[in-house]
C-alpha cells in the first residue's frame, strides 16, 4: 500500500518500500538487457567485418557463371577460392582477366610443353595427360602454335569443357600471370546438394 500524508487538504502518496524495490529492480534489468543487447549488436558487427575481411583477402566466394568448366562446375554454382599464387597441373584456378573473374584448370606450369592433337589430346613435355574431368576432347579455339612452351612467371589453363572453353589455346586469353592469379578453387558451397571440395 502505498503511504499517505495529508498536507493541507491533500493527500500526498509515497510509495511503499515494496514498490520502491520493485521499481529498482526493473531499471536495473533494463540496464543490464541494454547492456547485453549492445554487447551482442557488437560482436555481430565484429564478426561480419571479419567474415568479409576474410572472404576478401584470404578465402573469395566465386558464382560459376557459363559452361566452360562443365561438368565440374555448373553455372549457378558458387566455390570458394584459397589464396595461392603456385599451383601443379589439375589445380582449378580463379584469375583476372579483362576486368572479369575466369576459373580454369591449370595444365601446365613455366617452361613446359604443351601440345594438342587434332583429336584433343593433351600433352605436356612429350607425356599424355589423363584426365578423367572432362566429358569429351575437342582442341577447341586455337591460334597459338603447338608444340607450345610456357612462358616464365605463367601458367598454361584450359576449361574442363574444351569445345567451348575460351582460354590459354588462344592468343585473347595466352597464359596466366601469377599477378593475374585470385586463388585455387577448393569448395563448391552452393546448392547444398552439390557441397564439397573441388577436383
Amino acid at each position: 500500500m502505498m503511504g499517505r500524508k495529508q498536507e493541507g487538504d491533500k493527500y500526498l502518496q509515497y510509495p511503499t518500500l515494496d514498490q520502491m524495490e520493485e521499481e529498482i529492480s526493473r531499471l536495473k534489468y533494463r540496464k543490464r538487457y541494454g547492456r547485453a543487447l549492445r554487447g551482442t549488436v557488437y560482436s555481430l558487427a565484429v564478426v561480419a567485418a571479419v567474415a568479409i575481411l576474410v572472404a576478401t583477402l584470404w578465402m573469395p566466394v566465386l558464382q560459376i557463371t557459363g559452361a566452360s568448366m562443365a561438368p565440374t562446375l555448373v553455372d549457378g554454382q558458387f566455390v570458394v577460392a584459397v589464396k595461392k599464387s603456385e599451383f601443379q597441373t589439375g589445380d582449378i584456378t580463379a584469375f583476372y582477366y579483362n576486368n572479369k573473374i575466369l576459373i580454369k584448370r591449370v595444365i601446365a606450369s613455366a617452361g613446359d610443353w604443351v601440345d594438342i592433337s587434332e583429336n584433343g589430346d593433351v600433352y605436356v613435355n612429350g607425356v599424355l595427360l589423363e584426365e578423367p574431368y572432362i566429358k569429351e576432347k575437342s582442341l577447341g579455339e586455337c591460334n597459338i602454335e603447338f608444340p607450345y612452351q610456357v612462358p616464365d612467371g605463367k601458367v598454361f589453363v584450359m576449361g574442363d569443357d574444351r569445345a567451348v572453353s575460351l582460354d590459354s589455346r588462344t592468343t585473347a586469353v595466352g597464359p596466366v600471370s601469377k599477378e593475374q592469379v585470385l586463388g585455387r578453387v577448393v569448395f563448391r558451397v552452393w546448392p547444398l546438394s552439390a557441397f564439397g571440395r573441388v577436383e
